[in-house]
């Protein structure tokens, strides 16, 4: 049978109790036979040892045999009170010192004494104080050889005392037990509730979080290891329910790259095929209009090629095996390159378009070509989607250890709920105007890892039918010098 984590508690409180009443009945009551026993030999040798005692023992042993036990006697009466002569657990007797035989006793009894070791010990002429605390009984004898004859001093407690104050102790060591028992357990019902509760209400939240429920959260204000526990749970909780977040995004996104790259890719096979089998199937064409159809089979097939590049660039950066050259450059001359590459293209669009520079600009470390792959794209979108004669103004500068570079345009802007998409792969404003001047849609989410690759940062933003602002921001040292 299972037991419960809160019987096991309140069990081992009781066993605990139960084995330390336990012990400490069982040291008291040996320490009480200890203290009885030492006292008793310590009285008896204060009395016998002290000379003035053992000379009237003496004086009365050079008596005859008629007189000198009574006289003996006499002298331990008057010593009854040191001795503890009780007559009932506690008694004197005289003995005959060649046969150990009783010629006098201080209590009712008649029968013979059983030869103890000390009293073989007192009748070989020694003094007796051999103590066994196995034995029934404390003894002691003492040998007194006088002219009137050979005796012995007998001195035995039966240790009635010893267990009388045994037997109460152990009664009032069996009540402490009992109320000791009542105490540990409704102390261990307590213990046991505030150590069992928080595990219970833990091992339903993580019940619940097997189950798929990442949302459950326990209250703990305590500072023990419950509460540390409680809080480490929590925290666990929130990050799977993150990760499972970031997981069903991830499988949201990655559902929507391949419906986009599907699209992306179809879009041109569907055109190049459609031209193609018409050149097949036509055998008097114009030269005029073959080489049209030729030129938009081109054009085409250069759009897949740079879906498929740009494509394969994203999964480099994805997979971390992208090389970046990094090295000391002039963004000022990169930012000069990326506007005189772009002119013609802007000029094409009768667009009014600058370029301003607010501060000097020192020179920094990064990736030259792939920055000014950032810059390009940036202008790039810039013209593609401000209407002809629009308005694009490139400033730049520097802040202390960054350098910033901002297209502003007045073009098509983006619509305030699509803002936070701009960097999603594959998104765009104006999917027929960017189809048409062969955009795939990567180009900010390329853009967007180039500068993250150095530290930097890229912000946009736009209003509907007013225009776009993009701006990066890179450190002057590269990315090694970067938090």
């Amino acid at each position: 049978m299972k037991k419960s984590l809160y019987t096991k508690l309140v069990l081992i409180m009781l066993l605990l109790i139960i084995s330390l009443m336990a012990v400490v009945g069982a040291f008291l009551m040996n320490e009480i036979r200890s203290f009885y026993l030492e006292d008793f030999y310590q009285k008896m040798k204060d009395v016998f040892e002290n000379p003035d005692v053992a000379a009237t023992l003496y004086s009365a042993a050079d008596n005859d045999i008629n007189s000198a036990p009574s006289q003996m006697a006499d002298i331990l009466n008057a010593y009854s009170g040191q001795l503890g002569i009780d007559s009932r657990s506690r008694n004197y007797y005289i003995l005959w010192g060649e046969t150990g035989s009783v010629l006098l006793r201080s209590d009712t009894g008649t029968e013979n004494l059983s030869i103890t070791t000390n009293i073989m010990t007192a009748i070989n002429g020694q003094t007796g104080y051999i103590s066994d605390q196995s034995k029934p009984y404390m003894d002691v004898a003492i040998p007194f050889e006088g002219r009137g004859g050979h005796y012995i001093v007998y001195i035995k407690d039966n240790k009635t005392a010893v267990q009388k104050l045994s037997s109460a102790l152990f009664g009032i060591i069996a009540e402490a037990l009992f109320v000791g028992l009542i105490i540990s357990a409704l102390l261990s019902l307590l213990l046991a509730k505030a150590v069992v509760t928080p595990i219970l209400s833990l091992t339903r939240a993580v019940e619940r979080v097997a189950a798929g429920d990442f949302s459950s959260r326990l209250d703990s204000d305590a500072q023990d290891e419950i509460g540390v526990l409680t809080r480490t749970f929590n925290d666990m909780a929130g990050q799977l329910e993150k990760t499972l977040d970031d997981l069903k995004k991830s499988e949201t996104m990655r559902k929507e790259f391949v419906a986009n790259v599907s699209h992306e890719l179809r879009t041109p096979i569907t055109s190049i095929r459609s031209y193609a089998e018409t050149l097949q199937d036509s055998g008097n064409m114009p030269e005029e209009t073959e080489k049209e159809f030729l030129g938009v089979i081109v054009k085409e097939s250069d759009r897949m090629t740079k879906i498929v590049q740009d494509l394969l660039m994203l999964s480099r950066f994805d997979a971390g095996s992208i090389e970046f050259a990094f090295e000391r450059f002039s963004f000022e001359k990169s930012i000069r390159d990326a506007y005189s590459a772009m002119l013609l293209e802007a000029q094409k669009h009768n667009h009014n378009f600058t370029l301003e520079f607010k501060t000097p600009m020192t020179d920094i470390i990064g990736d030259e070509a792939r920055i000014e792959q950032v810059l390009i794209n940036m202008i790039s979108n810039s013209i593609k989607y401000t209407r002809d004669g629009g308005s694009i103004d490139i400033t730049a500068g520097q802040k202390d250890d960054v350098v910033w570079v901002s297209v502003r345009d007045n073009g098509i802007g983006i619509p305030k709920e699509d803002v936070d998409k701009v960097f999603d792969r594959f998104y765009r404003v104006d999917k027929a105007r960017s189809r048409e001047s062969g955009g795939t849609g990567l180009g900010l989410s390329i853009a967007k890892e180039i500068v993250n690759r150095h530290n930097g940062k890229i912000d946009l933003t736009s209003r509907q039918g007013k225009g776009t602002v993009i701006t990066i921001s890179l450190p002057v040292e590269g990315p090694m010098n970067e938090g």
